[in-house]
């Protein structure tokens, strides 16, 4: 059911003339090579053993998915309720399928980046492929249970829309992103660390840059993240569900 789903959103957000299915890859891959272009030229790595190419791909992917899965969860109930008329497509299906549709998607365009900048040089292997996915896997999973707030929230009060663009460029020194926590006074780490993005974003960097390189991220904290906030946004989406303007 929720393959079908995927199949549908991608299909219903891209079209099936012309590139179609490509742009679920594309669009992440152009927007994550444009900001590394831009990275590069501007030399945003503040570590000599850190590459700007590595530093603005492994940021900028994650970047995108922590975005794009909270976006997409905007009034995500509302707008997938034609589609509860089938007896067995719920609300949990459709925003899980929009969810699972960014997150393979990002990561698709994360490899088909990394093939060709690894063969021209630009990219050294992965170090630990296991540590690079199991970061990107618990980061979508906290992802996909915030979108779950957010699309409960959103559609309990319309105004809280207003407020979720903000919000997401305010958060943005608290997704690791444009820094490793390494660099930042031993006080600010502390600080830091209390954000489950910044573990999220370190792990899957420890997983590409070389052992040389420090990053600071505690999985487990990382994964009690993603239950806490699927542990509320599941049974607050099952009351939202009740609120919903067909």
């Amino acid at each position: 059911m929720v393959s079908a789903l995927m199949i549908r959103e991608a299909v219903g957000r891209y079209g099936h003339e012309n590139l179609g299915f490509f742009w679920v890859i594309g669009e992440p891959l152009l927007l994550t090579t444009g900001v590394m272009a831009l990275w590069s030229f501007t030399h945003v790595s503040h570590d000599a053993s850190v590459g700007v190419v590595p530093f603005a791909l492994t940021g900028y992917s994650m970047l995108t998915l922590w975005r794009q899965i909270v976006f997409r969860s905007l009034h995500g109930m509302r707008y997938g309720a034609a589609l509860t008329f089938h007896a067995n497509v719920k609300y949990l299906d459709i925003l899980l399928a929009r969810s699972l549709l960014e997150t393979v998607g990002i990561m698709a365009a994360f490899v088909v980046a990394y093939l060709p900048l690894y063969l021209l040089g630009a990219l050294p292997l992965p170090n630990d492929p296991l540590l690079l996915f199991g970061g990107w896997l618990l980061m979508a999973w906290f992802c996909a249970g915030f979108g779950l707030l957010i699309a409960a929230l959103t559609e309990l009060s319309d105004i809280l829309e207003r407020f979720i663009h903000p919000v997401m460029y305010l958060t943005l020194p608290l997704t690791g992103a444009f820094y490793m926590v390494d660099w930042m006074p031993l006080k600010i780490q502390k600080y830091l660390l209390m954000s489950p993005l910044v573990h999220g974003i370190e792990m899957f960097r420890a997983g590409v840059f070389p052992p040389s390189v420090v990053t600071h991220y505690d999985p487990y904290f990382l994964a009690l993240c993603a239950l806490l906030t699927t542990g509320i946004g599941f049974p607050l989406m099952l009351y939202a569900q009740r609120h919903v303007e067909l």
